[in-house]
């Protein structure tokens, strides 16, 4: 049995193609619920990446056989001593070694590259869940890695919405949001709220829990808004934000986003949700993601599901999620390995 690995980027098409049906199959076998693995998501990755990260690819093949692949996303503007990792190998040719020669392969990268760690995603089932792999989790810690943090995917079943409890809610919200407006919109960001999304965006490591995973907040500003904008775009992510203007200051104090991919009409991430530390105990956060799941549902009549991710420990806004009807799904690790 002989394992061979080697680089390649976006020129190499053919083994592009190879790695996205390594990808494939193994979304279809470990994550049945989620959506189709994206191909315009996949491709851009290589030729629209997000700004301020270099990206890192080898295919590995067994026998000849694509088997599995390797990526590794290296910050250039702040935490250049960190990495992360996403290590895939096709369902039907695991137990094989394949895995532990792409680790050992990533490592080896890694050091060259002088990084000093790098974290890296599992899933794994809940009591009374889905059925997960248990594997991911015994080979991160085989690699010694440790748990650094704990996440939970939730679910929203749109049909299932209890949109009298969702008025309720958003009534009390507004009673405490006296001097406060959200605003909407699609896509990129009005140039108004640049600098208040990059401000905030630039929070969100500072504000969520992060457990024992070392990351640094991120140094966001306008140029780094856009270029994240770009790269979504190139994924084909109808993206729907709602923003929370202070009208004193004229400030944007609060803000999250929806968004759809291109490969499936039905499903939605709930990506980020903060308000600024400053504005807090006035339900902008309840108000902004209520708000935000209409303006999605209004444009998006084919969404049935939306999911979100929390840190375990993030008592807030696992509230206010549940309260909107998100349920737990799926456990999610994040594992760190120092080099």
């Amino acid at each position: 049995m002989s394992i061979t690995i080697a680089s390649f980027d976006g020129a190499d098409r053919a083994a592009v193609d190879e790695a996205y049906r390594i990808g494939a199959a193994a979304n279809d076998a470990d994550l049945p619920d989620f959506p189709p693995f994206c191909r315009r998501r996949f491709d851009a990755l290589f030729h629209t990446p997000m700004p301020g990260t270099a990206t890192l690819w080898a295919l590995a093949r067994l026998d000849g056989v694509a088997a599995g692949y390797l990526t590794l996303d290296l910050p250039q503007l702040d935490n250049t001593d960190n990495a992360t990792v996403d290590l895939v190998v096709h369902p039907q040719l695991r137990r094989r070694g394949v895995g532990r020669a792409l680790h050992e392969h990533g490592v080896r990268l890694l050091r060259e590259h002088g990084r000093k760690r790098v974290v890296g995603m599992t899933v794994s089932a809940l009591p009374g869940g889905p059925a997960r792999p248990v594997a991911g989790d015994a080979f991160a810690a085989a690699t010694g890695a440790h748990s650094a943090l704990a996440e939970v995917r939730r679910r929203l079943e749109v049909a299932d919405i209890d949109r009298a409890a969702l008025r309720a809610a958003l009534a009390e919200a507004h009673s405490l949001a006296e001097g406060y407006r959200s605003v909407c919109w699609q896509g990129a960001t009005p140039q108004e709220y640049v600098a208040d999304v990059a401000y905030l965006d630039g929070r969100l490591l500072m504000d969520a829990p992060m457990g024992d995973v070392q990351w640094e907040p991120e140094q966001v500003d306008a140029e780094r808004v856009r270029g994240t904008e770009r790269a979504l775009d190139a994924k084909g992510r109808r993206r729907y934000h709602l923003g929370v203007r202070h009208e004193e200051s004229g400030r944007l104090v609060a803000w999250t986003l929806l968004d759809v991919g291109a490969s499936a009409d039905w499903h939605a991430f709930q990506q980020i949700t903060i308000v600024d530390p400053a504005h807090r105990g006035h339900r902008l956060g309840l108000l902004a993601k209520i708000e935000n799941l209409h303006h999605l549902l209004t444009h998006e009549p084919a969404v049935r599901v939306i999911d979100t991710f929390n840190a375990a420990s993030n008592s807030y806004m696992v509230a206010i999620n549940e309260r909107l009807g998100f349920r737990p799904v799926d456990s999610w690790n994040n594992w760190q390995l120092t080099l």
